[in-house]
């Protein structure tokens, strides 16, 4: 585990963070620029020291300053993906691969690692005759290769054009369930987030707002500046229960008792899937009708209500264990008379869905 507690003046952002991050999945660290996200990795690399506190993996410590303690970045057995692959020109991929890779990994796991990142077909030829998402690629094998005990990512596809983001998100959501080792990621990006994340820092001048699964973190308040309007969305975690047997459709469970249709997934029972669900495909009832043309008819109860200065409303459901967000207007609030506390029906017209393969597709529930 890495467990983090710091403290450092950085010119006029005051960086002080505290945090556990589990040993497994991606534990992304989200936040506006200047917030101090790549700082913050730096200072787990050993690139930068804090001016206060202490970093420990695996209960090793190492950095502590009132010990006097700080391990070089090189005896840290750290990984680090940069924004740039940073490859060395004059080196094959096969160079670049070997010049990192441990003596003692096995060949096995040297072609286990170009296996995962489909870089066989590049191994003989110079990083400047590659695409900026198989340069990542090949850093991304390069880090795996020199065996570390924790990866850092600082926005790897930040350089990319959005072709190119699409080519290499695949091959890093498939890094959590192949690698056994924990990986933080820096981003910017919500799809990222959406596609990526197991656990989330949401970092906010220097200071850790929120923290917790991805599903806790992006149903907070303390998301609400970058999930206003449109972007407003509730992130869930289900599992496939059973195919339609006439209809192209999927019926997924997010608990014992409570389960959703949607688009036809190509999983298998039991395999895990994503779901985001938009506030706008949520509308909200007092009576479940006999007969509707929506599959997914919830009952709900109501956790808060915002009401904006535009006549909109964004009304937050608890539906189970779960957090849902609905948007409505401010006349529908009225008209239905609704207050916190109450009990209601939510129906879920449409859901986006993320799936293991990690492709994003529409799923209309109508």
């Amino acid at each position: 585990m890495l467990e983090v507690a710091l403290h450092s003046q950085l010119g006029e952002l005051d960086l002080r963070c505290r945090f556990q991050s589990p040993n497994n999945g991606i534990t992304v660290v989200f936040g506006r620029s200047g917030s101090g996200k790549t700082s913050l990795i730096n200072m787990v690399a050993g690139l930068l020291k804090p001016d206060l506190g202490r970093i420990t993996l695996d209960n090793e410590t190492l950095t502590d300053t009132a010990q006097k303690i700080h391990i070089p970045p090189e005896k840290r057995e750290i990984g680090y993906v940069f924004q740039e692959a940073r490859l060395f020109p004059h080196y094959t991929v096969k160079g670049n691969l070997c010049y990192s890779a441990k003596a003692s990994c096995s060949t096995s796991e040297f072609q286990k690692i170009i296996s995962m990142l489909d870089i066989a077909p590049l191994l003989n030829r110079y990083p400047p005759s590659l695409s900026g998402g198989e340069r990542q690629r090949v850093a991304i094998g390069r880090a795996l290769l020199s065996k570390p005990r924790l990866l850092l990512m600082d926005e790897p596809l930040a350089s990319l054009d959005l072709p190119r983001k699409k080519e290499l998100l695949p091959y890093l959501a498939q890094l959590s369930k192949q690698v056994e080792i924990p990986i933080l990621y820096v981003t910017h990006s919500l799809e990222e987030i959406v596609q990526l994340a197991d656990y989330m820092l949401l970092l906010d001048e220097g200071k850790i707002i929120e923290s917790g699964s991805v599903e806790k973190v992006w149903s907070s308040d303390a998301m609400k500046p970058w999930l206003e309007g449109d972007a407003r969305s509730s992130l869930l975690t289900a599992t496939l229960d059973h195919h339609h047997t006439s209809y192209p459709m999927s019926c997924v469970s997010l608990s014992n008792d409570i389960k959703l249709w949607i688009r036809q997934l190509s999983l298998a029972p039991e395999q895990t899937v994503r779901i985001r669900i938009h506030a706008n495909d949520v509308s909200i009832i007092r009576e479940k009708p006999n007969g509707s043309s929506i599959r997914n008819i919830l009952p709900a109860q109501i956790k808060q209500i915002h009401v904006g200065g535009d006549h909109q409303a964004e009304v937050e459901l608890q539906i189970g264990k779960f957090s849902v967000w609905s948007h409505i207007t401010k006349w529908a609030v009225d008209e239905l008379r609704l207050k916190t506390g109450e009990h209601v029906y939510a129906q879920i017209k449409g859901i986006s869905v993320t799936q293991d393969d990690w492709s994003s597709v529409s799923a209309d529930a109508n």
